[in-house]
């Protein structure tokens, strides 16, 4: 079994014909992803490699194809609109990789999929991925990961992919690997994807990778304390030397008060039970050490 992505998964892109969504679907299918449509206004009608439908508009590709999962490679301007067509639509999870959206089209939206039986991921995300369905959403590298038992979740894209690459070469294979992105507003939280893993019978144990910036990782330390994930977590949050009230990278990743800061998201994490990495590259040793102590 996986999370959110996995073997029942059916693939729409919205923005397909594009330059990242043409590269990305060209690697998803090599990967063996189901891609089952793709949307972009106005290429309605054509097919994408001679083989996908491209539509015009999301819900007739849904309802012509029973694609279940978006993934959204829509310029900036135009991605918030492109993920309420897919909820309206009836997909039930949304993967936006768009970066830069502004921030209160996203207040829109974070408000429109309250009431919407819908997980976002993202946006300004790598996506997921599990190697043990095959099943590739997203922008990481298929070639680094390996199928195993241990989740990844992370803020940073580029983290994740090291993490991954990390745990390959250590001989520790994954189940599923998520971005929840690094912005202000996003999807998913840590606490809810540590919900999916708890519930996954083939994860064992997760990576976590926090940064600096906002609460996400003392949430994830407090739904630990509370029981709701008992899984071994393995933790780390980077950014220890960055400036106060200076943007690193991530529009989330600015230190705006004490709470904010890597040492105070180390030590509540650690209270909680989590087994942490000083660095990203302790990652992989970490994580075996806590596999061999189990």
């Amino acid at each position: 079994m996986s999370i959110l992505v996995g073997e029942n998964t059916r693939v729409l892109v919205q923005g397909i014909t594009g330059r990242q969504g043409t590269f990305h679907t060209t690697q998803m299918l090599e990967y063996g992803t189901v891609v089952v449509a793709g949307v972009t206004p106005g290429r309605g009608g054509t097919r994408f490699g001679g083989q996908i439908p491209v539509y015009d508009l999301v819900d007739v590709a849904v309802r012509n194809t029973g694609a279940n999962t978006s993934i959204i490679f829509v310029p900036a301007p135009s991605a918030a609109e492109a993920i309420l067509e897919a909820a309206d639509a009836g997909v039930s999870v949304i993967i936006c990789i768009t970066e830069g959206i502004p921030t209160l089209d996203m207040v829109r939206v974070m408000h429109y999929l309250r009431d919407k039986d819908v997980r976002l991921i993202g946006p300004n995300c790598p996506g997921a991925i599990s190697p043990l369905s095959r099943c590739r959403v997203g922008i990481m590298p298929s070639e680094i990961h390996i199928p195993g038992h241990v989740g990844v979740v992370s803020r940073s894209g580029t983290l994740t992919y090291e993490a991954v690459h990390q745990l390959t070469q250590a001989g520790v294979g994954q189940s599923t690997c998520i971005g929840i992105g690094g912005d202000q507003l996003s999807g998913s939280s840590f606490v809810d994807v540590l919900g999916l893993f708890q519930e996954d019978p083939e994860t064992e144990a997760v990576v976590l990778i926090g940064e600096i910036g906002g609460t996400k990782e003392q949430e994830a330390a407090e739904f630990m304390k509370a029981g709701g994930f008992t899984k071994p977590l393995i933790a780390v949050v980077v950014g220890q030397t960055a400036p106060l009230g200076k943007r690193m990278g991530h529009a989330g990743a600015i230190i705006s008060g004490a709470a904010a800061l890597a040492s105070e998201k180390i030590r509540i994490l650690s209270e909680a039970g989590a087994a942490m990495a000083r660095t990203p590259a302790d990652i992989g040793i970490t994580v075996r050490d806590v596999l061999k102590g189990q």
